[in-house]
């Protein structure tokens, strides 16, 4: 299993996600969001599921945290509601049908909760998966280390523990209601720096 096996969707949809994310996201954040699609389609295949939107999957995994950005950001609703409804004017302004745009805000926003059944959302749960190993460094063993380090390889993590664990406390302050605060109340911070994927990434060895 390698990088090539997984090629980027040539649609607009695509192209147009990166490049939002490119210009109003930070190089570790997209780095971040890259990462995630990537780890979601290698968890897709170990885990044996078929059948996978894999436009929708990119586009989703592409804009999952636009809407931690400040031209995004919605003072009321949560950063995941906010970009996922990002994903909707992106997608229809592609041509997507209402129904499948519908699909891309439902994998943003369940990218943050708990658990995702996959029986009901495939694409959720590949998502939520994924960037559970991204951020807290969940099933660090599930995909093969060789893997995990082409992906760092091609997209470092640079600055995310900091960039991130600072955006989801800016969230949580000031919506309190929203899964950003049960983030950084279920051990957020310590959880970016204690990831696997911090020490395999710069070659360090992990304490645990």
């Amino acid at each position: 299993m390698r990088i090539a096996d997984f090629p980027v969707p040539d649609t607009p949809a695509a192209r147009g996600a990166l490049e939002l994310a490119a210009q109003y996201q930070s190089r570790a954040i997209t780095a971040h969001a890259l990462r995630s699609w990537l780890w979601a389609e290698a968890f897709a295949h170990v885990d044996g599921i078929g059948d996978i939107d894999h436009e929708l999957l990119y586009v989703s995994a592409v804009l999952h945290d636009i809407g931690t950005v400040a031209e995004f950001d919605n003072h009321k609703i949560s950063y995941e509601h906010a970009g996922g409804h990002v994903g909707v004017a992106l997608t229809a302004g592609a041509g997507w049908p209402a129904h499948r745009r519908d699909r891309v805000l439902e994998v943003i926003v369940r990218h943050n909760w708990t658990s995702v059944d996959p029986a009901l959302d495939a694409e959720g749960y590949l998502l939520e998966i994924a960037t559970g190993l991204d951020i807290s460094g969940a099933r660090p063993d599930a995909l093969p280390e060789e893997v995990r380090r082409e992906v760092l390889a091609a997209h470092p993590r640079g600055a995310l523990a900091a960039e991130f664990g600072a955006c989801v406390s800016d969230q949580a302050a000031r919506k309190p209601d929203t899964a950003a605060k049960r983030l950084l109340e279920g051990g957020l911070i310590r959880k970016l720096s204690a990831n696997p994927l911090e020490h395999l990434g710069s070659g360090l060895p992990h304490e645990s």
